[in-house]
């Protein structure tokens, strides 16, 4: 099992900036393929970023709406995964969720290949 808290969500304006925590327990943090999801209301979750590890590099993926604005991170040592997001839009609020894919699916991109999940943090950016 896997235990996952968000946490850094809030309020902010157009163009700020806010960086998302995901603390991990219950598993060996390094072996897991950890994404970011958003869902807005009456939207899908969609596929926000990722980040794995294949032993000898990592390997980061983004969604092309985010791409050059928000960047994933961990840090092993604290069990953690990061999401910095920078120059934010109104189109990006949204709850924010990590998750934790023990099984390294091709497809990372599709939440429903994810087996662990936190509760979400809202980001709310206005104009």
């Amino acid at each position: 099992q896997v235990q996952l808290v968000e946490s850094g969500g809030g309020l902010v304006q157009a163009g700020g900036s806010l960086r998302l925590s995901c603390a991990a327990s219950g598993r060996t943090f390094s072996s897991l393929r950890m994404g970011w999801f958003r869902q807005a209301p009456g939207k899908e979750r969609e596929f926000v970023a990722l980040i794995s590890w294949n032993g000898s590099s990592q390997y980061y993926d983004y969604a092309d709406s985010v791409k050059g604005r928000f960047t994933i991170s961990r840090d092993n040592a604290k069990n953690t995964v990061y999401l910095q997001m920078n120059s934010l839009k109104p189109e990006d609020t949204s709850v924010y969720y990590c998750a934790a894919d023990p099984r390294y699916y091709s497809d990372y991109n599709d939440a429903r290949r994810y087996d662990f999940w936190g509760q979400g943090t809202q980001v709310t950016v206005s104009s």
